[in-house]
């Protein structure tokens, strides 16, 4: 993993764009940082009777076209810049399929596969006690990351209730059904990945049938693209985790794989066998011979040091970024198209917009109405995105970013400086 600070590398993105675009320095230095950053320090007890003392964030990068949006993380190796990265590219990505959010991001420094259920919950609680003056439908609705899920989200939800005295469904997003959450939220970012994949490959010519496919992560994003992508007649030819990774060139048998996760503590690949499967390390995972690489794991992953040895001609980013600037420069001459995240895993945050707006109305939408508006809107991105790059001649990364920082930008212009 390459050691580039993620916030450098997320303003070095919307410096290009703010450049191309001529913004205003005004607008520029409104932009280029976050409004608002909450850090907490909040004691948890443990099972074994002793108290210990976690770290955790909250920040909130604009709120000129609404509400903030963004994933709550649980990960050891959560600091205060990957915050701040997180929170910008939810600015752009909410601006760029054109809903109406700013961007935030939440996150713990934690190994939450080190707690008992127990400890995990009132980990949470905790976390989401001290964030609760910012939290609100009308001000910040929180979202699944790495290492969260629907329970997790549930927790934050009751919390928040609790405090308000009635229920609050609105605050949080990715929560399970039975507490309103929306059909189709848990597989919506990988629906989204696959339907992107699917239009790109169209653009650039080919076909999906037998198209070679390789996915690092998988979690909800990343196993829910390789099935959804095998079912396209895709062959899957490498997937990994955080614990290990696996190909056959025939191609991966995906629904055993996710039988396998299900069954297994914290869903994890570790310790799957098959026969032809050849149990590979992270880095030749990366390095295999295929057509389309899926990153839906963690940032920097995909930097100078590997991708002059990327075979893939088409990436497209599961997850927040996973790809340095370094090597898009790489990768762009080597002719390698790259989906940038900010489009590609978009499907998470319209479904969590889908959510929202159901949980205010108490109004909900069957799964198919779901998925039907998800692709609508994720396609009408990428061909926005892909029109003007191929207009302008530039990256779809820089083409994607053209669009969201200017309704960004055009957003905070329009309503001014308070006081």
């Amino acid at each position: 993993m390459s050691d580039q600070n993620p916030f450098h590398i997320a303003q070095q993105q919307f410096d290009t764009a703010a450049d191309i675009l001529g913004l205003h320095e005004n607008i520029r230095a409104v932009l280029r940082v976050p409004q608002r950053e909450l850090t907490v320090n909040f004691p948890v007890k443990l099972d074994n009777g002793s108290t210990r003392m976690f770290t955790g964030y909250r920040i909130q990068h604009n709120l000129g076209r609404g509400p903030v949006k963004g994933g709550i993380r649980y990960h050891p190796a959560v600091d205060i810049d990957e915050v701040r990265a997180l929170a910008m590219w939810m600015t752009w990505k909410c601006a760029l399929v054109n809903i109406p959010y700013g961007g935030a991001k939440g996150g713990v420094i934690v190994d939450p596969k080190q707690l008992s259920m127990g400890e995990l919950e009132r980990l949470t609680r905790r976390f989401a006690t001290e964030i609760s003056i910012l939290l609100g439908p009308e001000r910040d609705i929180p979202a699944p990351d790495v290492g969260t899920n629907a329970q997790v989200m549930a927790w934050i939800m009751d919390t928040i209730s609790m405090h308000r005295g009635y229920t609050v469904p609105a605050v949080i997003t990715g929560k399970p059904i039975n507490v309103g959450g929306s059909l189709g939220r848990v597989e919506a970012t990988g629906r989204g990945v696959s339907l992107v994949v699917r239009e790109a490959v169209r653009r650039l010519g080919g076909d999906l049938e037998g198209l070679r496919v390789v996915v690092q992560g998988f979690g909800n994003v990343g196993s829910t693209a390789a099935y959804l992508l095998d079912q396209m007649g895709c062959k899957v030819v490498g997937v990994a985790d955080a614990t290990s990774a696996y190909c056959r060139p025939s191609g991966l048998d995906i629904g055993a794989m996710r039988t396998y996760t299900d069954r297994h503590s914290f869903r994890l690949l570790e310790g799957y066998h098959a026969p032809g499967v050849e149990r590979i390390s992270g880095a030749e995972l990366l390095e295999l011979d295929c057509d389309v690489l899926i990153p839906a794991a963690l940032e920097n992953q995909i930097n100078e040091r590997n991708a002059g040895r990327i075979k893939a001609k088409l990436i497209v980013e599961g997850a927040n970024g996973p790809t340095t600037p370094d090597a898009d420069n790489i990768l762009a001459e080597r002719g390698v198209t790259v989906v940038p995240d900010i489009l590609a895993n978009a499907g998470g945050v319209i479904v969590s917009y889908f959510e929202w707006v159901q949980g205010l109305q108490e109004f909900f939408w069957d799964e198919q109405d779901v998925n039907e508006k998800l692709e609508r809107i994720i396609i009408g991105a990428f061909d926005h995105v892909w029109a003007t790059a191929y207009a302008r001649k530039l990256p779809l990364r820089t083409a994607a970013y053209l669009l969201s920082v200017q309704r960004v930008a055009d957003a905070n212009v329009t309503r001014g400086v308070y006081p």
